[in-house]
């Protein structure tokens, strides 16, 4: 392990300091407060960039709960900003909303469906297509647990062997959908060409955000854990993968860490701290090369405009535990609190006396 003073600055500062970055994908595994980290993470860039669109692809969506606002799958302003907004999609379903009266979508659709997989990538890519014709500075996507996330990311390529697929078709079938459009008497723009061009198009959009998925100019991933085993462990999986498809990462935030505060008593707390220490070590020891931002455990959830504005600072300076021990006030307290401890455990101890007795 590098030593402190070689260490990246455990902050998400180099995000906010790279005016190059398009697209910021914030991942890892359930229950680590991804939505909480991406929703803090627009805030920040929203203070400088001119315009910042957060996007949640996770079907359990909880971008609502975090803001306490409700967003659908067009961009809406965020309650209190005047260049960010939020839109919930689900990339899973997007494609059945046309119906199956739909002409040419419809037909589309169906040829998708004849291939695993490719009907989500398919509407990831009208999403995508969407989202390229807004003028948006920077676009955060808080994406779902990590299997999800791996497939959305691999979605480019499937849907680029897709419609290789599909095109590889157009010699052996083209003739008979151009007889089968004639047949039902289809109007002309829902023949074989159009299909194939609508195909092609989309095509175009894919190769263009694959390559700029690719471009660590443009795209970066962080990754968001919690000081535990399996989330190591499923950290570690999340950045072989995003390596094997040559996407940046070297920003982790290790959520949800305890702190040895000054009224840290408990014997249960301070085992966990223990535990949490080990792993956290481990994360530092693995991505000594990374930017790694530790954030406290709270007492509360962080939801609300003000909550997560509240709670940002600790993104861009590095928590520091409050350790008033010194004081002669805080001693006293101290004193206090353990002679009633004491004073509760002699009657505990009276009790079970008497209780041997009576036996």
């Amino acid at each position: 392990m590098a030593a402190d003073s070689e260490l990246p600055e455990g902050t998400v500062q180099n995000i906010l300091e790279q005016e190059s970055l398009k697209w910021v994908f914030v991942g890892g595994k359930g229950g680590v407060g991804k939505t909480t980290c991406s929703s803090i993470l627009s805030i920040l860039l929203s203070t400088v960039r001119s315009s910042v669109l957060i996007i949640s692809t996770d079907p359990a969506h909880n971008l609502s709960d975090a803001f306490q606002q409700r967003f659908t799958k067009t961009p809406t302003l965020v309650n209190g900003f005047s260049n960010l907004y939020a839109m919930e999609v689900d990339p899973t379903v997007e494609n059945e909303e046309g119906g199956g009266t739909e002409g040419m979508d419809s037909l589309v659709s169906e040829l998708a469906n004849a291939i695993p997989g490719i009907d989500e990538a398919m509407s990831f890519a009208e999403m995508l297509k969407l989202v390229q014709t807004m003028d948006y500075s920077v676009i955060v996507f808080d994406t779902a647990p990590t299997g999800h996330t791996l497939r959305l990311l691999q979605f480019p390529s499937t849907l680029e062997k897709g419609l290789a697929k599909i095109m590889s078709l157009k010699s052996k079938f083209g003739g008979m959908i151009s007889q089968m459009t004639r047949l039902f008497g289809v109007d002309d723009e829902f023949g074989e060409e159009a299909i194939l061009g609508k195909l092609e198009g989309m095509k175009d959009v894919i190769e263009q955000v694959n390559r700029q998925f690719k471009d660590p100019d443009l795209t970066t991933f962080v990754c968001v854990c919690i000081p535990e085993f399996l989330s190591l462990y499923e950290t570690e999986r999340l950045v072989q993968e995003l390596t094997k498809f040559e996407i940046d990462t070297h920003n982790i935030i290790i959520n949800q860490v305890l702190y040895d505060e000054e009224d840290v008593e408990s014997k249960l707390l301070k085992a966990r701290m223990r535990m949490q220490q080990k792993y956290v070590d481990q994360f530092y020891m693995l991505y000594d090369d990374f930017h790694i931002t530790k954030l406290p455990l709270l007492p509360q959830e962080v939801t609300g405009v003000e909550a997560l504005e509240s709670f940002s600072s600790n993104f861009v300076t590095p928590y520091q535990p409050s350790k008033s021990r010194g004081t002669v006030e805080d001693l006293e307290r101290r004193i206090s609190t353990l002679r009633l401890q004491l004073k509760e455990a002699e009657a505990e101890l009276e009790r079970f006396r008497k209780g041997k007795q009576n036996v």
